[in-house]
């Protein structure tokens, strides 16, 4: 199966070079070199591919920078990679602990420390809405911990979970913006949701939300409602808090999209870019894509998105990706000459190291044979183990990048 293997390949290479375009380290020392620097500046790098994009920072501005404050994932960074003006700080990720409580007061307590007129450098990006967090002193990191797992566990996409972040917070929803106290900055994102809208990316700590997407009422728990209830109230997006305040977004979906797309056409293949970004239930989706790729032609398809897990009380190993795979296998079964890859681009998949999976007409025959049973692993949300047994899981590292999930399917 000489061909088999060889659509593998091209599908990990391919998944390789659109995380490479939008590499946080790269795209930061870009970004930065469209501006002119006349002080030097204080530096705030948070989320998962925070590492990454304070290299890009130190790459460009180097001496410039006077002090900096990075707070990602446990395990995402070493601090000997860094100079010792850098302050590192790591987090819980997906689920918030006390790490992000004290590094959110480190993350006031960095800003207060500064100059009135310090220039201020934010990089963000996704993973942020855990990683850091001030609550008020109605609100335990337990009562956290409890709405945490139910958002997870909810089925709810992520403009509805940040909402709900936001409204318990004390700094997210552009409540850090008044932390400020006019002190000029800029912020660079990297964009991990849907419309790369910056009151979503990682809770929008620099940016008022965006009334409209609050106006339908969210089916939530009482004691979440009231939860929300006891947080400080948000900036609106018209108070000054806002006016000194620079957003750019330096990496989206769509940016890996086209990279996907064209390293797809210079290995020979015709590729449909997909332009919707995709959401909804994994498994749901999962099959709907094996049926696009069974029933199409011959073609790379480059999807994107992020779906949702409704999870069992009892989970077992996985991720969404890996669920939306495992879905798809079922699908494909028996089928040759065709793959499909679904994993996330900061190179995690839920509560765990794999970034995905990638799945093909022998994937159900390869664990099985080691009676594990597809349909089972799919209803205790277990498609990891399933997919360890059948040698499809794909596991990265760190990326240095956070671009929502990306799904590949190739068919020749």
């Amino acid at each position: 199966m000489a061909e088999q293997s060889q659509i593998r390949k091209h599908l990990q290479e391919i998944f390789a070079a659109a995380l490479a375009s939008v590499d946080g380290r790269a795209c930061v020392r870009n970004a930065l070199r469209q501006h002119e620097y006349s002080s030097a500046h204080n530096v705030i790098a948070i989320g998962k591919a925070a590492p990454a994009m304070l290299q890009g920072a130190l790459d460009e501005l180097s001496y410039k920078i006077n002090q900096g404050l990075l707070i990602t994932k446990h395990g995402h960074a070493e601090l000997d990679a860094f100079p010792k003006n850098i302050k590192l700080i790591e987090a819980g990720h997906p689920w918030p602990d006390q790490a992000s409580l004290s590094a959110g007061k480190a993350l006031l307590d960095f800003i207060k420390a500064r100059p009135a007129d310090s220039q201020l450098l934010f990089l963000i990006s996704g993973g942020a809405s855990s990683l850091v967090e001030v609550l008020s002193d109605d609100i335990s990191l337990d009562e956290l911990h409890k709405v945490n797992d139910w958002l997870l566990g909810s089925g709810l996409d992520i403009h509805a979970m940040n909402h709900v972040r936001k409204a318990i917070s004390c700094i997210k929803g552009g409540r850090l913006a008044q932390q400020l106290d006019g002190r000029p900055a800029l912020a660079l994102l990297i964009s991990d949701v849907p419309g790369d809208d910056p009151s979503t990316i990682g809770s929008g700590l620099l940016v008022a939300e965006i009334l409209e997407q609050t106006e339908a009422r969210l089916d939530l728990p009482g004691w979440i409602e009231t939860l929300m209830q006891a947080g400080k109230p948000a900036p609106q997006a018209h108070d000054d808090c806002f006016d000194s305040i620079s957003i750019e977004i330096i990496a989206s979906l769509r940016d890996a999209k086209h990279a996907a797309a064209e390293k797809g056409r210079a290995l020979g293949y015709e590729v449909y870019e997909h332009a919707a970004t995709l959401g909804g239930d994994a498994v749901m989706l999962g099959r709907q894509l094996a049926s696009e790729l069974l029933a199409g032609p011959d073609v790379l398809h480059v999807w994107g998105g992020e779906t949702t897990v409704r999870l069992p009380k009892q989970p077992g190993r996985g991720g969404r990706n890996q669920q939306l795979a495992l879905a798809a296998a079922i699908e494909l079964e028996g089928e040759e000459k065709l793959a499909l890859l679904a994993a996330g681009t900061d190179g995690t998949d839920g509560p765990t190291d794999d970034a995905g999976a990638l799945v093909d007409g022998q994937t159900l025959a390869r664990a099985e044979a080691q009676g594990l049973d597809a349909e089972t692993a799919l209803n205790h949300a277990d498609a990891g183990a399933f997919l360890a047994a059948s040698g499809d899981l794909i596991q990265t590292g760190p990326t240095g990048t956070n671009v929502m999930d990306l799904m590949l399917g190739l068919k020749v």
